[in-house]
């Protein structure tokens, strides 16, 4: 269970780094069209559709790492009125609701990709970009997160079994929670 969790917690990192690194590369080839537009009055024409797909891609391939690092938003009434143990398994809950909505999304998503390969699906801008490239990481994003979803229950479940609830309530005053 520990090497699970190991495991998704590296790959959510990993995920994080590359959406990262996209926004870097999106923030680069706009900056390439400012250039290019101001300096020598000419376009390069494909940088708002790749700026969608890549806003779309670091999107996707950010859920687990915030996840991991607890910042999504969250409705904290029930986990700031709830202590010890009972903290442990609202929590546990909560982690479950999200993993079932992610494994649905997953599906979803899957589905979306899996018919843009299919019917060999073009954008219908001038780069004419195969749509699964792109599409790909909302099914791939949504499956990392659906594993860290996993991987955070399991550690709910490590606290419980080792009686650490106390580090529950530590992380969450740490946290402004």
């Amino acid at each position: 269970m520990e090497s699970f969790v190991r495991l998704s917690d590296r790959l959510s990192v990993v995920c994080g780094v590359a959406s990262g690194l996209l926004m870097v590369f999106s923030t680069l080839l706009v900056a390439a069209e400012i250039v290019a537009r101001t300096a020598f009055d000419k376009t390069l024409y494909i940088t708002e559709e790749y700026s969608g797909y890549l806003m779309a891609a670091l999107t996707c391939l950010a859920l687990a790492y915030t996840l991991k690092e607890k910042s999504h938003i969250r409705m904290t009434f029930l986990h700031t009125v709830a202590k010890g143990r009972a903290k442990v398994w609202v929590e546990l809950m909560a982690f479950a609701v999200g993993f079932a909505f992610c494994a649905l999304l997953t599906y979803t998503t899957t589905d979306f990709f899996w018919d843009a390969v299919v019917t060999k699906s073009r954008s219908m801008q001038i780069s004419q970009t195969y749509l699964a490239i792109p599409q790909f990481f909302m099914p791939f994003g949504t499956f990392v997160m659906m594993l860290q979803f996993a991987a955070e229950f399991m550690r709910a479940i490590m606290l419980l079994r080792a009686g650490r609830v106390d580090e529950v309530e530590a992380e969450s005053s740490m946290l402004g929670r």
